[in-house]
């Protein structure tokens, strides 16, 4: 995959790559060919051990094969993701990572069935037939020589460019403890008939002649290689929401073409082409309906577990479901420009980042292996010079070089970035970057767009005040009737709420509009008039003082009235408003738990912010209830809320609050509003539910924890290991085991996130 952009300054281009990294095996790997492709001009990479590829961000001149044969001069492979003619990845990356993973697991099979019969010689001295250590041997040469090969082919291919990784120091323990048993046992007196080999965990004198360490060589083999399969098959696990998410898509369609109704793949579509969704199909692209209408289900992609209605010029999302009528639709977007393809390069995107905190991991585990070599031959020169005897001296380099692996280092911020990412992306939460975790981290205030994002941007029937004896209904259906004739919006919304509450509307006769007043007209014998109070005084029809009153109430609260009269009879006042989003109290509560402000910005009088703040439960006042504020004047306010000293979230989702999601140091769009807004915002979120921001704080908080978590263990792994094993207190067989569990730990501790929980549901 490339995308090719325009330098800001307009004088060049650059050229993003990513690269599929093979032979890589522990973090310093992944830091070796970040080094390497950094060096070379114009060229920015992040390498990301867990995810096994590099994203690279080059001068346009420079070619994918001159990246390639960078890499492989370090030691590794390179190849291109495998994309099919829609952008999509194939199942070809898929599939050679699950042979990889069937043949580690057979590496393991066979070392185990192996290792164990050594181990347990070695343990358990009633074992110990006579020339038991020649069979030990027996069985643990193919365990060394075959199950071990890929530890001594990665050390002897970074030994010959001059590296040192974590394969280097088990490929030279368990050599050493290998040549060593090999001599014992040749021209020593380890193989004489009867020999007993007591198994010690602490230093000891002895004669190093008379002791053999297969065990040490099978266990260990068999602890790591263990390891590295469980790991490797979490991170299959952690990917899996990443996979399921590209796997969402249809894989072919029924286009009409030539007055012919065609099945195609979907990779063949072109913006254009109109296709038929039959019901309980997926929708093959982005497109907007051209005939028919039908119920579609989005929860794939937003979580949201209501069906949506669409008719003739609603717009649709790929990989949706059809879940009522036959729909034609006429493709707007394919292949990678699709808001799935999108929503997946996102969340890989994510994936592939490193946050601060992890580079600094990086940065040691680059220069971790060489200090743990120097390590392990100060320790065997330190024992051999205490005279405590070789074989003492022997097992605890050799314990250090096992036990010091700093693969737990490298894992523990891409598993948890896997995971939380892709866990947010099952919710309808996209983070666009490891970096966006730590300013999540530290936010205390969350700034609140108020239409769009508090309310749903749309006006709604919100009230009816009616004179004394007059009944609802029928005022809904009059009044209802007679604005569904007219196309104001105000209008609209009355005749919408009329319909939703009472049902059919009756036919109107003589409908006139009076523009800038209202309407009037005759509906089922009454003479009706709806509209402002102005248009009711021409008529010699005022409002009686309990409705005036009324009307006078809610225009003090920022809403819109409109007078209702028949029959020469004020009948009632109604109210129309910008409806708040059922959800937006529950979400600002939750804010709360979590320690942020919540602040409402809008450009509506501070009547109408009042009301709203009120009605949501945040707390009045000048520095929580900004109003009429211009579009422009947005930006002015997060600024000044960051000069006060607060780490401000942005929650928006229109054109005029981009530059504000832009300036905040957290900008969460709302997916249903523009794309100028998610662009410019770190989080986006795909359905319009103010809870799914809580959520987005509390994942992305949860992700951090957790990534410091890790990091934690592994630092404190290391720390406290190492001294034990120079100080001779670990056998290596035991290190083995601790190391191989010390990397399954951080990555199961990752896979916790995807037990994370969404409120907004």
């Amino acid at each position: 995959m490339t995308t090719t952009t325009t330098q800001p300054d307009g004088h060049g281009t650059t050229q993003e790559i990513e690269l599929a990294i093979g032979g890589m095996t522990c973090a310093s790997c992944a830091n070796r060919v970040e080094r390497k492709l950094n060096k070379l001009d114009g060229v920015t990479a992040t390498v990301n051990y867990a995810t096994e590829k590099a994203r690279v961000t080059a001068p346009a001149g420079l070619s994918t094969d001159e990246l390639v044969s960078t890499i492989e001069s370090a030691g590794y492979s390179a190849t291109r993701p495998s994309v099919d003619q829609a952008g999509d990845r194939t199942e070809d990356d898929g599939s050679r990572a699950d042979v990889e993973l069937r043949t580690l697991r057979d590496r393991l099979i066979v070392s185990a069935v192996l290792a164990v019969p050594v181990v347990a010689m070695a343990m358990v001295p009633a074992l110990q037939f006579t020339n038991w250590q020649w069979l030990s041997l027996v069985l643990t040469a193919p365990v060394w020589a075959w199950a071990g090969a890929p530890f001594h082919r990665a050390t002897w291919t970074n030994l010959r460019h001059g590296a040192a990784t974590m394969d280097t120091l088990i490929s030279m323990g368990t050599t050493a403890a290998m040549a060593w048993s090999f001599y014992a046992l040749f021209f020593g007196t380890a193989g004489i008939p009867g020999m007993v080999h007591p198994f010690e965990l602490t230093v000891a004198p002895t004669d190093g002649a008379g002791n053999i360490y297969l065990e040490v060589v099978a266990g260990v083999i068999t602890f790591i290689l263990a390891g590295r399969y469980f790991e490797q098959r979490s991170k299959r696990r952690a990917g899996a929401a990443l996979r399921a998410l590209l796997e969402l898509g249809a894989k072919d369609v029924v286009v009409q073409r030539g007055g012919a109704e065609t099945r195609i793949p979907v990779s063949e579509l072109v913006v254009g082409d109109r296709f038929v969704v039959k019901p309980g199909e997926k929708i093959a692209t982005d497109g907007a309906v051209v005939e028919g209408r039908s119920a579609v289900d989005a929860s794939m992609l937003t979580g949201e577990s209501v069906p949506v209605e669409v008719t003739v010029g609603d717009t649709v999302v790929g990989a949706t479901v059809n879940a009522g009528g036959r729909l034609v639709v006429e493709a707007t977007r394919v292949g990678s420009d699709t808001q799935l393809a999108q929503m997946a390069k996102l969340v890989e995107d994510a994936q592939n980042g490193k946050a601060a905190v992890q580079r600094l991991a990086d940065r040691i585990s680059g220069v971790f292996v060489p200090i743990v070599i120097v390590i392990a031959a100060v320790t065997l020169g330190f024992w051999l010079g205490a005279g405590v005897g070789a074989t003492a001296a022997f097992t605890a380099a050799v314990a250090v070089l096992i036990i010091a692996c700093p693969c737990a280092l490298g894992l523990a911020t891409p598993t948890a970035l896997l995971v939380g990412t892709g866990r947010g992306a099952q919710m309808g939460i996209l983070i666009k970057g490891p970096e966006v975790l730590e300013s999540t981290h530290r936010v205390d205030t969350v700034v609140l767009d108020k239409t769009g994002t508090v309310t749903t941007g749309t006006m709604a029937l919100a009230g009816i005040h009616t004179a004394d004896g007059v009944d609802e209904t029928t005022v809904l259906r009059l009044a209802g009737a007679l604005e569904k004739a007219s196309e104001h919006p105000i209008a609209a919304a009355i005749a919408t709420g009329a319909i939703e509450r009472t049902g059919d509307l009756p036919g109107v006769e003589e409908f006139t509009n009076h523009e800038g007043l209202g309407v009037q007209g005759i509906v089922g014998g009454h003479a009706v008039l709806v509209g402002r109070p102005r248009l009711l005084e021409q008529w010699s029809v005022p409002l009686t003082g309990e409705l005036a009153d009324a009307a006078a109430g809610e225009a003090a609260k920022g809403r819109t009235t409109v007078a209702v009269a028949w029959d020469g009879q004020a009948r009632a006042v109604l109210v129309v408003a910008d409806t708040i989003k059922a959800t937006s109290a529950e979400a600002i509560a939750e804010f709360r738990r979590l320690g942020l402000t919540p602040v409402l910005l809008t450009g509506d009088n501070q009547a109408v912010a009042d009301t709203v703040a009120a009605e949501v439960g945040i707390d009045p006042g000048p520095d929580t209830v900004i109003a009429e504020v211009m579009p422009a004047d947005k930006l002015a306010v997060i600024e000044r809320l960051q000069q006060q000293g607060r780490t401000v979230a942005m929650v928006g989702d229109g054109v005029n609050d981009a530059a504000a999601l832009a300036q905040a140091d957290l900008g969460l769009a709302m997916g249903t509003g523009t794309d100028v807004a998610i662009e410019a915002s770190d989080i986006t979120l795909v359905r319009g539910d103010l809870r799914a921001a809580a959520d987005a704080v509390r994942l992305s908080r949860r992700t951090l924890a957790t990534i410091k978590g890790n990091l934690f263990w592994a630092f404190a792994y290391n720390t406290a290991a190492i001294p034990l094993a120079a100080l001779g207190l670990l056998n290596p067989m035991i290190a083995g085991a601790a190391m191989a569990f010390s990397s399954v730990f951080v990555v199961g501790n990752s896979l916790r996130l995807r037990r994370f929980r969404a409120h907004a549901v």
